[in-house]
Formats: structure tokens, C-alpha cells, sequence
């Protein structure tokens, strides 16, 4: 770790730096953008698309700019599961470790029939960039190969080696490739800590930034298979059991089931913290809630929000749904989908237990279906990852880019409620934070929506965090 004196030579590196512009060049802004383009508009979805092609342009980008051939590599599974690994080579001599820097460049499916525009075509309107992936998260992807790049041009030579992996299947699919590579390559992207982008960041408030958010835990990710069956017969002799109906009514017992209360060390600092940014009576049920025991009716209060919600609860939804073979038969079976995201301290199994409570009929079947899309009568008992420490070394750089990027907003460590490749980073030992300076209206979340999309300000807003941070955190 580095010594206090070092750290404090990095912040005023900070501020010198901003003195010099605060804004990003136009050069960097009109590179930015192409990086962003190429990547929305090559379809990395699981089912058609290809991060191989991805991972190759963003290859060719780095050894154009000067990167050598053996420090950017383009490997994985398959041909259509690349992952591309590239290493800006620090100080020579340097005994610090390596950062490492995770991103996914898959995306999840959208149908053209939903949006407005064309999700796998780059559209600027209205002061908008939209595509699939440009809040989650090919703009980050983006802004870490723009600044890449951009150090190099300048002759910029950190102090320990920075290690960019831009990844197959975290949205989904057999091939996530952090898993992959720290099973396989293990040394290409061994580091002493990871920065992921794809959690945090600022969040703002009718486009004005109101905190800027580090993920310090995550919950745990579980879908289960929600099952019926019967011999099925002809439609003009219904039944008293119809599979569709059974189904059907253990997801309205689920829709009604709300999962127990929870806080953990990080959502109290959280509350309070956000509790200081707000007023009224949100601002008291904030501070109601980041106490040991939180306030029951000002927790239900906040439930109406769907983020502050996630925040309170274990959260279990039906994503998908099928039945039946024909219209005018029976159905003989009938399947859902129920995604969890399990508050940490909860294993997958203990929550597919709650849901057989929940739907309270012994005919049905609910079954755990892992990452790569099996089934088994049983959850795995793994819970999720305890927070890591929030080292000095990533933080104090950290307050001070945003100190001058955002004046007066508070840096809150926070949960993320979804889920993202810092489990595969943490299980392997390599303290994982995630943050970005991607801002995103908190009532303006797409990822994973129709019509997805960000700020084109906030975008290369964003693009400057990521420069002067990864400078800030590898200056002496």
C-alpha cells in the first residue's frame, strides 16, 4: 500500500490535473464516441451475437495506438465467447500490484419490436445516445479503452501496471469469461485489487449529481423453474386442474409476498448517508431505516420505491413464462421463471425453500437452474460475498476526483442489487469495488429495458471521471 505522503502527492496530481481542463478534449470526445458506436452496434448477445468480434475491434484499437502485440490478447471458450486482456505496462521495476479493471461487453437480448429505435444501431437524439448497452455497459467499456488510449498517446507511465479484461457472458450464457480466465489464465488478470464499472457511479437527479455510489457487496443472483404438469385432454373438456392456472396462481401468491425487512452495515451507511442529500419526509424515513433496528412503517414507506425496495428486501419476480402446445388442448405443462436477488446472508437453497412456502401447492415443482441453464431439485448453499475493506488506496484518489468533479457530494459505499462479475473477482480473492462516472437519472434506469440509453453530457462526463481517475490512482 501506498504511503499517506504518496497519496496525498496523487490528489494534488488530482487537481492539477483538472486545472488544466475539466472537460474532455474534442479529439477524445469524437474518439470516445466512435469507441461507443463500434460497440453498441456489434451484437454481443448470447444468442446470435459474437464479444469475440467486440473483443477484436477493441484489440486492434489498443495496438494501433501503440500497444504491444503480446500486452493485448483476444482469447476464450469458443469462437464466439472471446475476451480481450489488455495490459498498459506500469513503471518499471515497480513492486506494486497490478489493477485490474473488469468489464462486460455481452449484452442481454432486446427485441426490435419493442423499442422505439433500432437496439443494435448507435442514435443520438435528444440529447441522448441509445442502443443496447449503452447504460449497461458498453459506455464504461468505452471510456477505459478511450483513456487507454489517450494515456498513451501522452506518454503516461503509471506506477504499477493496469489490466483492462473485457469479457464474455454476464448477462447470461455457459461462458463468463472472468470466471474463465481466472480458471485458465490466471496470470494474465491476477491483480491486487479490481475496479468493476458496471456497478455504481453517480447518481443523479434530473441530471444533476446528488452522490456518487461504490459498490462494497452485491446480492446473490438465482432464478428457479416453476413447474406443472397433467395429462392435459381436449379444450371442450376443461379440467379442475390446469397446469396454466396452477402456475399462474402460485406467481399471484408471489406477486402479493413480500420477503422479510433486512439491513446489513453497508445499506445503513447508505441510508444515512443518501438521508443527508434528501429532505422532507423521504429524508426521515432514510435515517428511520439506517439504524440497527429499522423503523418498520418508514422501511414500508420506501418500499413503494422500486430501488429503495431492492435495498430493504430479497426480491423474488416471474421474467418468463410458457405453456400448452396448441389452442385448443389442454395444457400439459406449464413453466416460469422466478429471478431472485437474495439480500446477503441467504444461500439460493434457503430461498427456493421460501418460495415453496409461498406457492403452498405440493404439485408443483421448483427447481434451482444455474448459470449455464441446468436444473436441480436443490440451491447451492453459497451466500453472498462478504464487503471487502475499503482501502485508502482506491477511495482517497476516488474523493478527490469526484470532490472536483461534483462538488459536495458524499462518496456512499452501497449494495448492489443486482449482479455482476466482481463475485468471480472476490471468490478468487482480489477485493473488488465498482464504480464508474456514468451518471443515470435514478427514475431513468434502462439496462436490461426498451429504449435504453444515457445522457450524451453524461457519457462523456463519464469518459474524463475514468481518465483522471485511473491517473489519479497510479501517480506517485
Amino acid at each position: 500500500m501506498r504511503s499517506i505522503a504518496a497519496c496525498l502527492v496523487s490528489v494534488a496530481l488530482t487537481s492539477s490535473l483538472f486545472a488544466q481542463s475539466n472537460q474532455l478534449p474534442a479529439a477524445d470526445e469524437a474518439l470516445a464516441r466512435d469507441i461507443f458506436q463500434q460497440l453498441i452496434e456489434t451484437n454481443t448477445t448470447d444468442s446470435v451475437g459474437s464479444t469475440t468480434i467486440a473483443a477484436d475491434a477493441m484489440r486492434k484499437r489498443l495496438l494501433d495506438a501503440g500497444f504491444a502485440e503480446s500486452d493485448v490478447v483476444v482469447m476464450g471458450p469458443n469462437d464466439r465467447k472471446g475476451n480481450m486482456v489488455a495490459r498498459y505496462r506500469g513503471r518499471a521495476g515497480s513492486t506494486l500490484k497490478p489493477v485490474l479493471i473488469i468489464g462486460h461487453i455481452d449484452v442481454v437480448e432486446a427485441k426490435r419490436s419493442d423499442w422505439t429505435t433500432d437496439p443494435f444501431q448507435f442514435v443520438e437524439k435528444d440529447g441522448y445516445f441509445y442502443g443496447r448497452g449503452t447504460q449497461d455497459m458498453k459506455d464504461s467499456d468505452a471510456a477505459v479503452v478511450e483513456s487507454f488510449i489517450r494515456m498513451k498517446r501522452e506518454g503516461f507511465v503509471p506506477d504499477r501496471d493496469i489490466i483492462l479484461a473485457l469479457t464474455a457472458d454476464e448477462e447470461g450464457g455457459k461462458s463468463n469469461g472472468v470466471d474463465w480466465l481466472l480458471k485458465n489464465h490466471r496470470e494474465l488478470v491476477d491483480a491486487g485489487f479490481a475496479l468493476n464499472p458496471d456497478a455504481g457511479g453517480p447518481e443523479l437527479e434530473e441530471g444533476r449529481a446528488v452522490s456518487m455510489g461504490v459498490e462494497a457487496t452485491e446480492k446473490l443472483y438465482a432464478d428457479y423453474r416453476v413447474s406443472a404438469t397433467n395429462p392435459g385432454g381436449h379444450s371442450s373438456l376443461p379440467r379442475p386442474d390446469n397446469a396454466i392456472y396452477q402456475v399462474a396462481d402460485a406467481l399471484g401468491r408471489l406477486e402479493k409476498a413480500q420477503f422479510p425487512l433486512e439491513t446489513n452495515e453497508v445499506t445503513r451507511a447508505y441510508f444515512a448517508s443518501s438521508a443527508k442529500t434528501k429532505d422532507g419526509q423521504l429524508a426521515e424515513d432514510l435515517k428511520a431505516v439506517s439504524g440497527a433496528v429499522p423503523n418498520a412503517e418508514a422501511a414500508q414507506r420506501l418500499s413503494k420505491d422500486a430501488i429503495y425496495n431492492s435495498l430493504l428486501h430479497t426480491t423474488c419476480v416471474a421474467t418468463m413464462m410458457s405453456a400448452g402446445h396448441a389452442p385448443n388442448a389442454l395444457p400439459g405443462s406449464a413453466v416460469a421463471n422466478v429471478n431472485c436477488r437474495i439480500f446477503p446472508g441467504h444461500s439460493q437453497e434457503e430461498i427456493r425453500q421460501e418460495l415453496v412456502r409461498i406457492f403452498a401447492d405440493p404439485t408443483l415443482k421448483v427447481q434451482y437452474v444455474d448459470n449455464s441453464g441446468e436444473v436441480f431439485d436443490k440451491g447451492s448453499d453459497r451466500k453472498s460475498m462478504a464487503p471487502p475493506p475499503l482501502d485508502p488506496v482506491v477511495f482517497r484518489p476516488l474523493d478527490a476526483v469526484v470532490k472536483t468533479m461534483w462538488p459536495g457530494i458524499p462518496v456512499i459505499p452501497e449494495m448492489e442489487t443486482g449482479a455482476s462479475d466482481s463475485v468471480y473477482t472476490m471468490n478468487a480473492g482480489i477485493p473488488s469495488y465498482g464504480f464508474s462516472g456514468m451518471g443515470v437519472d435514478r427514475d431513468d434506469v434502462r439496462a436490461h429495458g426498451r429504449d435504453e440509453r444515457i445522457r450524451v453530457v453524461d457519457f462523456y462526463t463519464g469518459v474524463e471521471f475514468e481518465y483522471l481517475y485511473l491517473k489519479a490512482l497510479t501517480s506517485e
